[in-house]
């Protein structure tokens, strides 16, 4: 039975490692930049998009709806970009906050008008990872590889901002079409994963393996090995453990990513007490 069980996530399975790559890679900037909910924020932005859609009768999942989606969250970075100043005054994670709590007010007044509206936003924050097929799978692996490649080929900028901001703005560069280039790329990338996994498991994967190559330490390729690593792991765990104990699969992957932190946490402080 498990193993009818395993022949059947395998397309999840493989969807999660997908996750991991990229997410791993964005929540090592998140992180740097100490805009953690950027992540739940720029997802209720989508979230108000694709409603604005499905009050226009267009399903969740259609090209119509994940097209406001993204347009929604292309404007949320927008909003976050011009919020960055030279001199912060205000955190952007309050900025962030205002956001958040804008897009999903608006999101619940759409839904509001809309039948089954409720429905509809319940589906965008939990997702449907069970549904993937392989096809599903090759379709978003090459839209996050084209996503990789922007940030190599401008992974000097974006790391500068994220790790000195101050010597960004220092040498030159435009810090603010910067953020937007890379605020939109987020965007991209949160938009179709909570399409597929919902926030939780979403933000679990951009945090956690990141939390996690911060306990290991290093230089920033270390830090990436690390937290690709440590994702891999727990979606091995995650997915077995829900098909041995027939659990939804993505909440469970939520908490053996946060039992996986725990222990590696015992584990680092034992080693440098050691």
């Amino acid at each position: 039975m498990i193993s009818d069980l395993l022949a059947l996530l395998w397309a999840p399975f493989l969807m999660c490692l997908v996750l991991t790559g990229i997410h791993a890679y964005l929540g090592v900037h998140v992180l740097a930049r100490e805009v953690v909910f950027v992540d739940i924020a720029l997802a209720q932005i989508a979230a108000l998009g694709a409603t604005a859609a499905f009050l226009f009768g267009y399903e969740l999942y259609t090209w119509e709806s994940y097209g406001a989606g993204l347009a929604a969250t292309v404007a949320g970075a927008l909003v976050l970009a011009l919020t960055r100043s030279r001199e912060r005054r205000v955190s952007q994670e309050a900025v962030i906050g205002v956001v958040y709590a804008a897009s999903a007010a608006g999101a619940v007044l759409l839904s509001d008008r809309a039948a089954h509206g409720v429905e509809h936003i319940r589906a965008m924050l939990v997702g449907s990872l069970l549904t993937v097929s392989g096809e599903d799978v090759v379709k978003v692996a090459i839209l996050y590889a084209v996503v990789g490649a922007l940030h190599v080929a401008c992974r000097r900028p974006f790391f500068l901002i994220s790790t000195n901001p101050h010597r960004a703005y220092a040498e030159g560069w435009r810090v603010r079409l910067w953020d937007f280039v890379f605020y939109a790329s987020f965007g991209v990338v949160v938009t179709s994963s909570v399409r597929i996994a919902g926030v939780l498991l979403v933000f679990s994967y951009l945090i956690v393996p990141a939390l996690a190559s911060i306990l290991i330490g290093g230089s920033i390729p270390t830090r990436l090995m690390v937290g690709w690593a440590f994702g891999t792991v727990v979606s091995i765990l995650g997915v077995t453990a829900s098909a041995a104990i027939d659990l939804p699969t993505g909440a469970t992957i939520v908490c053996v990513f946060g039992l996986s932190l725990v222990v590696l946490w015992a584990i680092a402080v034992r080693l440098r007490r050691a």
